[in-house]
């Protein structure tokens, strides 16, 4: 399992909860022009833990802007979580933790069909209202909503599963769902970036068909692409030609050399 981190930086864009979920038949006005992330970094193992992913993340965001306001998005793991708290501890640095609505919204639709027929159009504007109810800031309220609707219907266990996983991970997250706040104050809440980079850095190469990767040799692919997508190789390259001829021919012949005064 590989774990990728991304530092990058983005223009404050503030707008309403109905900007990112529209009921069905809204008008669909031209959007304005989104900003795009800028002075991107990634970074990718699949030998060290995500600890170590981490702590780079954020060592690499120190060194870049530590003056810049941080906002830091996960899909819920509840241990990204809390190494996260943990850096934030040990730098004393104040971060804004998100989780992905994404993967929220995954929860919601599971949840959707607990009430809906496979395919009802009834749904959309079901979730769609859940949906606006979580980016307003009230995931609180959309977990009780959902639990007194599958009560009311009088759901039997095996019937109301999406339910349960989604009033459970809403209210596991609590209080990292404040899209409310985060939309006011223009931030990013999803994690396309990140989503992205495993597509391009790591499927799109390592997921080949017939493909067979020893752990060290995956890992070294993994850093090189890396720094190819990080615009760093031509300076990476100097270095490992520089390192190469320490190794082979510097050091080897050290020992025949005579020194002179």
């Amino acid at each position: 399992m590989a774990t990728v981190g991304a530092v990058y930086g983005l223009a404050a864009r503030p707008r309403g909860a109905r900007e990112v979920v529209r009921p069905p038949g809204a008008d669909r006005e031209e959007r304005p022009d989104r900003p795009h992330a800028t002075d991107k970094w990634l970074t990718a193992s699949v030998a060290a833990d995500a600890r170590a992913v981490i702590t780079a993340v954020f060592d690499h965001a120190e060194q870049h802007d530590p003056a810049r306001k941080w906002v830091m998005l996960v899909d819920g793991a509840r241990h990204q979580l809390d190494l996260i708290h943990e850096q934030c501890d040990a730098r004393d640095l104040e971060v804004h933790a998100l989780i992905d609505f994404v993967h929220v919204l995954e929860y919601l639709w599971g949840a959707a069909w607990c009430f809906f027929a496979p395919a009802d159009p009834g749904a959309e504007p079901w979730g769609g209202e859940l949906a606006l109810t979580v980016l307003q800031g009230t995931a609180e309220h959309a977990a009780d909503a959902l639990e007194q609707q599958a009560d009311a219907a009088q759901l039997r266990a095996h019937e109301r599963v999406g339910v349960d996983n989604a009033v459970g991970y809403l209210r596991a997250q609590l209080p990292y769902p404040t899209y409310d706040i985060a939309l006011a104050e223009g931030w990013p809440i999803a994690t396309g970036v990140i989503e992205g980079a495993c597509r391009h850095l790591i499927k799109d190469r390592m997921d080949t068909t017939g493909a067979r990767w020893v752990l060290a040799g995956a890992e070294a692919l993994l850093k090189l692409r890396a720094v190819i997508s990080n615009g760093d190789f031509e300076a990476y390259w100097t270095y490992h030609m520089q390192r190469e001829h320490l190794r082979v021919h510097a050091i080897c012949s050290r020992d025949a050399l005579e020194i002179a005064a």
